[in-house]
Parts: C-alpha cells; sequence; structure tokens
C-alpha cells in the first residue's frame, strides 16, 4: 500500500470533528460449520455533535447445532474518551468495570459483553501470517476522500485457541480458523456485500475474500465495484488492476453475494449463500443520518472455483463461510438483533 501506518492503525482524529466510523474486528468457525464467533470494536463519530464519538463492544455467537438457530448476539456503548485505539497498530482496550478489561492486540484478545439475560465472555489467543490483504489498488484511496469506506485484512488467515463462554455454556475454540480485520470511513457504502472463507469441506490452502460496493458521490451511486483477493499455497492474488476491476462482475442480494475476476495470473469464481435463520441483522447508523441494515452470518454455504494460470483448477466448498450484506432497504426479513 506504500502507507508509513501500520495496517491496524486507528484513523479516527478526535480534533478533526468529522463524519467517521471505525471498525476492527475477528472472526473464527467451527470446522464443522456448526458453530462461529465474531468479536468488534467500533467508533462512532458525527460532524453534528461534535465531542460525543461513542466506542462500541459487539459479538456474536452463531450456533445452529441440531437443525436450530440459537444465536446470541450482544452489544455494549462507552464514551470514546474512556477506550484506547492504538494509533501505532492493534491495541483496544476499556474496561469493563470490577477490573476487567475488554481488549484487542496482536495474539490474543479477552473480554465480556453482556445484554439483557445474554453474555459472551471470551480468552482468545491466536496465530498467523501478517502478510495483509489490501484490495484497494491505490494509496491514495486509503488517504483521501474516496471512496468513503475503506478496508483491509491485517491477518487473512488466523488459527484460534482459548475458551468463549456464551451464557453459561463453554465453547473450546482450539484449532478454529479465521481472521482479523478493519475498516474505516465517513459512513458505510449504501450498498455492499463481504466475504472471506478460509475453512472448507476438503483440505485446501486456500484463502479467499471479496467484496463489491456501491456507494453515493453527490447525488450520485456509483455502479457496483468488485475486488478480490486470494491467498493460495502462500502466494496472494489481488483482482485490482483497472482491466481486472472493469471485467470483474459482483451481484448482490439479500441473502446471496456472487463474484468473478480474472487476470494474467489466475482467475476465481465463488458464490456465497445463507439461508435467513443464519443470519443476524445489526444496525449501523451512518453519521449523516440514513440507517445501513448489515445482515451477518458467519456460517454461509461457498463454492468457490479457483485457477491460477498454467494450474489446474481447485473447486473446493465450505459450510463456514462469512457473508454480510449492506443494505439501506428496511424490508429485508432478517431479525434485527442489536
Amino acid at each position: 500500500m506504500n502507507e508509513p501506518r501500520d495496517p491496524n492503525a486507528v484513523r479516527f482524529d478526535p480534533a478533526a470533528g468529522s463524519d467517521h466510523v471505525e471498525s476492527y474486528f475477528l472472526k473464527a468457525n467451527d470446522p464443522a460449520g456448526e458453530r462461529a464467533l465474531w468479536i468488534k470494536a467500533t467508533i462512532f463519530a458525527s460532524a453534528r455533535e461534535p465531542g460525543r464519538a461513542v466506542a462500541e463492544g459487539w459479538a456474536i455467537a452463531f450456533d445452529r447445532r441440531g437443525g436450530q438457530s440459537k444465536h446470541v448476539a450482544v452489544k455494549h456503548v462507552l464514551p470514546y474518551a474512556d477506550a484506547l485505539f492504538g494509533r501505532e497498530g492493534l491495541d483496544v482496550a476499556w474496561g469493563l468495570g470490577e477490573g476487567e478489561r475488554m481488549r484487542i492486540r496482536p495474539g490474543e484478545t479477552h473480554g465480556r459483553i453482556a445484554r439483557r439475560e445474554h453474555a459472551i465472555r471470551w480468552d482468545l489467543h491466536f496465530e498467523g501470517e501478517a502478510s495483509p490483504f489490501i484490495p484497494f489498488p491505490h494509496a491514495s484511496m486509503y488517504r483521501g476522500k474516496f471512496p468513503k469506506s475503506k478496508t483491509l485484512t491485517p491477518y487473512p488467515d488466523l488459527v484460534f485457541s482459548g475458551e468463549v463462554e456464551v451464557d453459561s455454556e463453554r465453547w473450546d475454540l482450539s484449532g478454529w480458523r479465521g481472521m482479523q480485520g478493519h475498516n474505516w470511513g465517513r459512513g458505510h457504502a449504501d450498498l455492499y456485500a463481504w466475504c472471506h472463507v478460509n475453512t472448507w469441506e476438503s483440505e485446501a490452502e486456500l484463502v479467499v475474500e471479496a467484496l463489491s460496493g456501491r456507494v453515493r458521490v453527490g447525488p450520485v451511486l456509483t455502479p457496483l465495484v468488485t475486488l478480490v483477493c486470494a491467498r493460495f499455497r502462500g502466494v496472494t492474488y489481488t483482482w485490482n488492476g483497472p482491466l481486472e476491476i472493469a471485467r470483474a462482475h459482483g451481484d448482490v442480494g439479500l441473502r446471496r453475494y456472487s463474484f468473478f475476476a480474472e487476470g494474467r495470473a489466475a482467475r476465481i469464481e465463488g458464490s456465497f449463500e445463507a439461508d435467513t435463520d443464519d443470519m443476524v441483522g445489526l444496525y449501523y447508523p451512518n453519521p449523516d443520518g440514513p440507517m445501513t441494515y448489515c445482515l451477518n452470518t458467519k456460517l454461509s454455504r461457498a463454492h468457490v472455483r479457483f485457477e491460477a494460470s498454467g494450474r489446474p483448477p481447485v473447486v473446493v466448498k465450505s459450510r463456514a463461510a462469512a457473508l454480510e450484506i449492506g443494505t439501506r432497504d428496511a424490508d429485508h426479513g432478517v431479525r434485527m438483533h442489536v
């Protein structure tokens, strides 16, 4: 990216008084495809209310064992001034009372979030190569105003250990695969889809991430732009050159997302689909007013075909893929949790 800052360095400047949203998140998937964990720390600031920025902690335990959806979603909010977001790298922390802290830093995270009758507590370690996926082709796109939403993945492929307590049940996360992401900007895209998968039904040294989005530039809504990153046997492929972006295709629905990209080095196509019961609806307010509804699952079905130049194609499937759909359509049919 040719930017001196660490991919996980916080981008929020409280003195700027501008609209800003920013998030750090971790996800981990059960190899059996029946459970998943998602943890997120966010910043929300509106230019209309300078000095009233907040930090938020989120957690979702996805659980469909026995053919029943038993997802637990919790969230808490505190003043930004009471939280720490590191300016040099991954370092998120705030107090939880009674000597407890929520913490995300390289290699470990712990915390507890409770809401009404539900609570999720975790104490986890993770390891993986710090070799980020950087989908945008130019550093100026991460520094400038366009696009309004920035995203990258500092750790695309992680292995977790430790435990989670979901209400009164303990989960052992030893060997669960996942990732850590970071995004920020002036607001959420008007329409977007994001997917990530590194847990397959068969053995495959493949990590895949894709995103498609439309953003508003003044009164005009841009066409859907699709960017894809993959890592196969240690080699990273990023389809973000001008011709590759022009050829790439994405199709976004309220329960599905498909994409296609090709270049000289490789081609890839994928389809992701989720059942309504496997999705958790989240409210993502925008600093300028409109609401984005995030339809979130870490238990989607995925089918991916990857073909590096001169090599036979790799065709793989998963029942443990991340899929998020962001929409302004309130009539999406997914239960809203937090």
